[in-house]
C-alpha cells in the first residue's frame, strides 16, 4: 500500500506551473492529498464495491509517515517542472469506465469522515470529473495535465458504496408529513422522528425545550416513591399557597407531554389516573354538606406524618378553594387523559379495570341526572372550571360545555356495556344528539348571525318564535359590531334567558374543535377569525384566555371588584402561555399549522427568558403578570406538547375525536307546546 499511495502521489504533483507545496498541507477537492489511516471498514466497502485484486492491501500510521518522509526528500532533491514519470504506475487491465477513489483525512478529535470519489470517462461522465478535480489552492484553479496517469480501481457496477459520495454533495431532505389528511392515516405508533431535544432542528428551539423537559421533571411530585403528578408552580420568590399541590386540569399538559415522548413516560399518568380515582370514593363534605358521589378533586398534596412515619394524600374538593366553588372540569379532564393514556399505550386494561369503569360511570351520572333544566346543557357556578373565579360565566359556560361534550364522546369509547353500562351508553348517545345540535344552533356568531340578532324582535311566543331566548337587541355590546369580521365566527361564551355573554373563549372554542362538537365549516371560520383578530387574540405572547377584558362599571358588577382580575390581567384579558397547546392542537387539526408555528415563535423569544411565568398582563401581552409565579409547570408544560405535536402531527390523534356521522345531522323533531 505504501508504494501505491507514493505513486498516487506522484501523480498529484504533475500538473503545469504548481508552486512547491507543503506535502503536509497540500489539499485536493479540500481533502489532504496524503491520507493517514484508511479503516477497515472502508477498505471492505471499496473492495465489495470495486472488485479488484486489493486483498493484499494495508496501510497504517508508521507507513504513512515513511512515505511522508520519503516523498519530502524526494521533492527538495527534484524539480517538479520535469518530474520522473518512469516511477508511475498503470493497471493491467484498464476499462472505459474507471471510478477515482481520493481518501480523506481521518481525524481521531472529531471522528469525522468524508470521502471524495469522481468518475472518469467521456460525455457526461469527463464533465463530472472535470469538476470535481477543479479545486481551489491559493486562489488558482488547479487543472489536471493531459498526459497524467492516475491509480485507478476497475469498476463494473455503477452503484458507489455508503461511504463513498460524488461531489457536490446533495442533502436530502425528509418530507413533513401531511397535516390536512384524514387524521386517522397517521398512527401514532410510528412516532420515531421526534422526541429528541434535536428534533426540529433549530438550536434556539432545541435548546428551550431541553430546559423545559429538565425543569418538568423538578416538579415531579413523589407517593411512596413512585411519581404521581406535578406541582403546579415552582416559584423559589413568592409563597406558595396551594401552587404547591398537584392540580388535575394543571396536570393534563402535563401527562400530555410525557406520553408524546419518545420513549412515552406512562408511569406517572398510570399512577395520577388511580390515585385521582381512590380520591374520587373519599367523602366529600363541606360545612356539613355533603357533595356528589362522582365529584372528582380539585387537587391533592402529599403530607408526611411524622409520628406515623407514613405518607397520605389530602384532597381539596374545592373547600380549600377561593370561592369554595367545587371544579366541574376535573372530572371531565380526567375521562380525557384516561382516554389518551389508552390512545397511546393502546393497553385497554386500565380503562376496563372495575374500578375505573365505576368511577366514570359516577362522573356521567352526576352530569346526565335529571333535573329542572330544559337546555342539555350543563349548569354551572362562577368559578368552575380554569377561570376559578368570579368573571359572570356562571350558566352555561362554553368551556364546560364542550368538556362535557368531549367526556361524554371519550367516555362512549371505553365504556363497557356489561351490566348497567348499556343504559348509560343510550343516554350518552341522547346527550351527545342534543347537546351538539344546541351548540352549534344557539352559541354560534358570524356576521351573518351578528345580523339576525341585531334584527330580533322580543317578546315572541310558541314554537314559532325566533329569539328564543328572548334576547333584547340593545344588550349587544358595541365591541363587538367592531371585533367581528365578514371572515370568521366563534362560539360565544353563554346563552341563558335574555343574557348572551358574546365575550370570546379560547379554551372552550379549541376544545369544540378537538372534540368536533364544532362543525368542519366551523372550525374553519374560528381559525379564520384568529388570523382576522391576531393582535387582538395573540398579541405578543400567546394566548388571550378572554376577549376582551371588563373594565369599569362592568369589572366592579361582574368581578365584584377583584383587584387580582383587573383589565387585561389573569383571568380577565390576560394571556396564557399554557393556551398554546390547545391552538396547536385545533390548527393542525384543521391544516393549518402555520398559525401554529407562528404562535410558537412568539412564545420562544420571551418565555424561557421570563422564567416560564403563569400569565402575562397588557392588552397584547407584553408584560409579565402582576402576580404571575415563575416556573409555572403548565407553561412548561404546554410549550413542549405545541412543539412535539408541530413535530410529529400523529402525536394529535391522542387529544382529538373525529366527526361523528351519526350525529353530524340530527333528525330534529317540534318541541311540544301549549
Amino acid at each position: 500500500m505504501s508504494k501505491t499511495l507514493r505513486e498516487l502521489m506522484h501523480s498529484e504533483m504533475e500538473l503545469e506551473d504548481t508552486p512547491k507545496p507543503e506535502p503536509e498541507t497540500e489539499t485536493v477537492n479540500g481533502s489532504s492529498a496524503v491520507d493517514g489511516d484508511l479503516t477497515e471498514q472502508e477498505l471492505k466497502s471499496a473492495e465489495e464495491a470495486f472488485p479488484c485484486n486489493c486483498k493484499d492491501i494495508s496501510v497504517d500510521e508508521a507507513t504513512a509517515v515513511d512515505v511522508l518522509e520519503e516523498l519530502q526528500n524526494e521533492l527538495t532533491s527534484k524539480n517538479l517542472d520535469t518530474p520522473d514519470k518512469s516511477s508511475t504506475t498503470t493497471p493491467e487491465k484498464p476499462s472505459a469506465d474507471f471510478i477515482t477513489i481520493e481518501a480523506s483525512r481521518f481525524t481521531e478529535e472529531s471522528k469525522e469522515k468524508e470521502d471524495s470519489a469522481s468518475l472518469d470517462g467521456e460525455g457526461s461522465s469527463g464533465s463530472l470529473m472535470k469538476e470535481i478535480l477543479e479545486s481551489s489552492q491559493g486562489g488558482e484553479t488547479v487543472k489536471p495535465e493531459k498526459g497524467k496517469k492516475t491509480v485507478r480501481l476497475q469498476s463494473s457496477d455503477s452503484v458507489l458504496p455508503d461511504n463513498v459520495t460524488l461531489h457536490p454533495k446533495a442533502t436530502a431532505l425528509k418530507p413533513c408529513p401531511s397535516v390536512g389528511t384524514n387524521l386517522e392515516g397517521f398512527d401514532a405508533a410510528s412516532r420515531s422522528t421526534v422526541g429528541g431535544p434535536q428534533a426540529n432542528g433549530e438550536s434556539g428551539g432545541a435548546s428551550m425545550m431541553e430546559d423545559a423537559w429538565e425543569i418538568l421533571k423538578k416538579s415531579y411530585v413523589y407517593f411512596k416513591g413512585k411519581p404521581v403528578g406535578t406541582f403546579a408552580a415552582m416559584d423559589p420568590n413568592a409563597e406558595a399557597l396551594n401552587y404547591n399541590q398537584v392540580f388535575v386540569r394543571d396536570f393534563v399538559p402535563t401527562a400530555l407531554a410525557c406520553l408524546m415522548r419518545i420513549p412515552p413516560e406512562t408511569e406517572i399518568v398510570k399512577n395520577f389516573l388511580l390515585k385521582t380515582l381512590h380520591l374520587q370514593g373519599w367523602e366529600k363534605r363541606i360545612d356539613n354538606f355533603t357533595l356528589g358521589e362522582g365529584v372528582m378533586p380539585a387537587s391533592f398534596k402529599v403530607l408526611f406524618d411524622s409520628h406515623q412515619h407514613k405518607e397520605t394524600l389530602v384532597a381539596d374538593f374545592g373547600g380549600s378553594a377561593i370561592g369554595r366553588v367545587a371544579p366541574v372540569d376535573s372530572g371531565f379532564w380526567w375521562i380525557i387523559i384516561l382516554r389518551s393514556y389508552t390512545k397511546c399505550t393502546r393497553d385497554y386494561t386500565l380503562s376496563e379495570l372495575p374500578e375505573v369503569q365505576r368511577g366514570m360511570k359516577l362522573i356521567l351520572n352526576l352530569c346526565l341526572s335529571d333535573g329542572f333544566d330544559t337546555f342539555p346543557t350543563l349548569l354551572c357556578a362562577d368559578g368552575c372550571s380554569m377561570i376559578d373565579r368570579r368573571m359572570g360565566i356562571y350558566g352555561y359556560p362554553i368551556e364546560i360545555q364542550a368538556l362535557f361534550y368531549f367526556a361524554l364522546r371519550c367516555a362512549r369509547q371505553m365504556l363497557k356495556p356489561e351490566r348497567d353500562g348499556k343504559e348509560l351508553i343510550e343516554r350518552i348517545d341522547k346527550r351527545i344528539t342534543a347537546l351538539s345540535f344546541h351548540i352549534q344552533k344557539y352559541y354560534w356568531l358570524d356576521f351573518t348571525q351578528l345580523n339576525n340578532i341585531y334584527r330580533y324582535k322580543t317578546e315572541e311566543y310558541s314554537h314559532t318564535a325566533v329569539n328564543k331566548f328572548n334576547v333584547i337587541p340593545d344588550s349587544i355590546p358595541d365591541w363587538v359590531f367592531d371585533f367581528m369580521p365578514l371572515r370568521g365566527g366563534y362560539f360565544i361564551g353563554n346563552v341563558s334567558p335574555a343574557r348572551m355573554d358574546f365575550r370570546w373563549f379560547l379554551v372552550g372554542n379549541c376544545i369544540a374543535i378537538l372534540s368536533s362538537l364544532a362543525t368542519p365549516a366551523q372550525a374553519t371560520a374560528i381559525m379564520d377569525l384568529i388570523e382576522e383578530r391576531w393582535d387582538d387574540l395573540i398579541g405578543e405572547m400567546p394566548l388571550k384566555i378572554s376577549y376582551p377584558a371588563l373594565q369599569g362599571h362592568e369589572w366592579k358588577i361582574v368581578t365584584g371588584f377583584d383587584p387580582k382580575n383587573t383589565r387585561w390581567s389573569y383571568h380577565n384579558g390576560g394571556s396564557w402561555p399554557v393556551l398554546l397547546w390547545l391552538l396547536t392542537a385545533a390548527s393542525i387539526k384543521i391544516g393549518r399549522p402555520q398559525i401554529a408555528k407562528r404562535a410558537i415563535e412568539l412564545v420562544e423569544q420571551r418565555l424561557s427568558k421570563d422564567r416560564w411565568p403563569e400569565y402575562y398582563d397588557g392588552k397584547t401581552g407584553r408584560y409579565v403578570g402582576k402576580q404571575a409565579r415563575k416556573y409555572q409547570t403548565w407553561s412548561i408544560a404546554g410549550y413542549l406538547v405545541a412543539k412535539l405535536m408541530v413535530e410529529n402531527p400523529s402525536n394529535l390523534l391522542m387529544i382529538s375525536l373525529e366527526e361523528d356521522r351519526k350525529i353530524s345531522k340530527p333528525r330534529l323533531t317540534r318541541a311540544a307546546s301549549f
